[in-house]
């Protein structure tokens, strides 16, 4: 198929929505990975102190799961095949991440890790059927 097939709507509306999701990850590891002060107020002196001991590589992944999930995103945007590959590095990105998060540190809420789990196992599906269905070039 040629890259002037007519998406369904949905298409853009699921892909801008992961666009958000991603952009508001990026954001919000630049915010971490930065200590700024809207960072630091949203936690207690403990937390941040558990924050601070954190292994490098955890931090890492996160860097690869959230910038690997807006690069597929943006590749969804543009229609490229690219995005599944991108979308399947942040799933393992997320997964080591979310892995120490459960079983070292333990978070009062899982709610948001949980959610963080379920859209990158989402936007690896949706690509991947993007790419069955032709709609990628």
């Amino acid at each position: 198929m040629s890259n002037e097939t007519k998406l369904p709507i949905w298409y853009w509306i699921v892909t801008g929505f992961y666009l958000l999701w991603n952009a508001l990850g990026v954001q919000q590891y630049f915010i971490q990975a930065n200590n700024t002060e809207a960072f630091r107020s949203q936690y207690t002196e403990a937390q941040l102190q558990e924050i601070a001991q954190m292994p490098t590589w955890v931090m890492r992944a996160y860097a690869v799961a959230v910038m690997c999930g807006f690069l597929a995103s943006i590749l969804l945007m543009v229609r490229k095949r690219f995005a599944y590959p991108m979308a399947l590095t942040s799933l393992v990105a997320v997964i080591a991440q979310m892995g120490y998060l459960f079983y070292v540190v333990k978070p009062a809420s899982v709610i948001m890790p949980i959610l963080v789990l379920v859209f990158a196992v989402g936007l690896l599906f949706f690509s991947k059927y993007s790419k069955s269905k032709n709609w990628l070039v």
